[in-house]
């Protein structure tokens, strides 16, 4: 047993399972864009809303190439249902940008507003599971970060908490915009290369 937890074509295993959720990631969020432009006047558009389903799109591609980095001495059933949960996660955060139906909703921005606790919810986990992730990467490599890693997590958090508690659409607006442009910031500058 220990054997194959330790053989590096686990990894590989893994990298597959993780490549198929976070396929069905980009699967639904390419279409829900298609969707857009297939039926423009069928949804009201709302920016807000896009611009996460854009900042989301780069998160899974972001979270792809980071956990390309990870390598553990030994696999275990337990870290292996981690990573899958993780990757899930973003999984849920697309599928709530994109719902099979907004029959109930008078458009995107009145559904993303009623479902704005649930989304940044998920949203926030995802930073509380990402510091576990970087912790099973190492001291190392959480020490590379420095303090901006705490930072943006705690930033994140707080940010995250003060959307489920607002409707305010300027909030909304900034969060998602500053988000973005942070977001570019933290992967050209962190993981601009394999090195």
């Amino acid at each position: 047993m220990d054997s194959v937890a330790t053989n590096p074509q686990v990894y590989l295993h893994i990298r597959v399972i993780i490549g198929i959720v976070l396929g069905l990631c980009i699967t639904r969020l390419l279409t829900g864009f298609a969707r857009l432009v297939q039926h423009p006047g069928r949804q009201r558009v709302y920016p807000v809303h896009l611009g996460w389903a854009l900042s989301l799109l780069l998160a899974v591609a972001h979270f792809w190439w980071w956990e390309f980095r990870f390598a553990v001495a030994s696999w275990t059933f337990g870290l292996y249902l981690f990573i899958i949960f993780y990757a899930a996660l973003f999984f849920l955060l697309c599928v709530l940008l994109f719902p099979d139906d907004l029959t109930d909703y008078a458009g995107y921005e009145d559904y993303f507003l009623s479902r704005r606790k649930w989304f940044f919810g998920i949203l926030a986990l995802t930073f509380v599971v990402d510091v576990f992730d970087t912790l099973l990467k190492g001291a190392d490599y959480l020490r590379g970060f420095g303090y901006e890693y705490e930072l943006r997590i705690s930033g994140y958090l707080l940010l995250c908490g003060i959307a489920i508690a607002t409707r305010n659409r300027l909030f909304h607006l900034v969060f998602m915009v500053a988000n973005i442009a942070y977001q570019l910031s933290w992967i050209l500058r962190l993981y601009d290369t394999l090195g």
